[in-house]
């Protein structure tokens, strides 16, 4: 063999052995990726299926609050209504005279605290009494109808509130 076949031969044997290496690290680096590819996919279903779970929880939360405040507006609506049925009713009794409004009168000459006989609604104590006229009555009404109805939305309100922002 001549010096240029023994070079030849050697720098062939370091390419095939070169080439080897190259294949075995690249063997090696692609199964490390593969590894590294799966550990990812498993870490990104991890996270996936906790927001999955968060989102669900939200949601549940949510749901519930809404149940919870249909309730309590059913509840106010309700109260509402019976307090305007209350009301109409007192209007239609006062236009009827069924019911009288009346005042209690201070008469400072009096000075006796001795009950008077019984009458027929009740027993009335050394008081006096005026009848408000039914005009005035009917005002009285109205005004105190428009605060019942503000109480109950105001309480409304405040349950709302409270539901919302614990």
């Amino acid at each position: 063999m001549t010096p240029g076949q023994i070079l030849g031969a050697i720098l062939l044997a370091l390419a095939i052995g070169f080439g080897g290496a190259w294949q075995v690290q690249d063997w090696r680096m692609g199964k490390k990726l593969a590894e590294q590819a799966g550990q990812f996919e498993k870490e990104l279903a991890a996270i996936s299926n906790k927001a999955s779970a968060q989102a669900q929880a939200e949601q549940d939360k949510r749901l519930a609050l809404e149940q919870q405040l249909a309730g309590q507006d059913q509840q106010h609506s309700k109260e509402l209504s019976d307090a305007q049925r209350n009301q109409a009713r007192l209007r239609d009794q006062l236009a009827t005279a069924d019911v009288r409004l009346s005042v209690l009168i201070e008469d400072p000459a009096s000075s006796c605290n001795m009950p008077s006989t019984p009458g027929a609604v009740g027993v009335v104590h050394a008081a006096h009494r005026a009848q408000l006229d039914p005009a005035h009555a009917q005002r009285i009404i109205r005004i105190t109808d428009d605060g019942d109805n503000a109480i109950i939305a105001l309480r409304a309100c405040q349950a709302y509130v409270r539901a919302v922002a614990p």
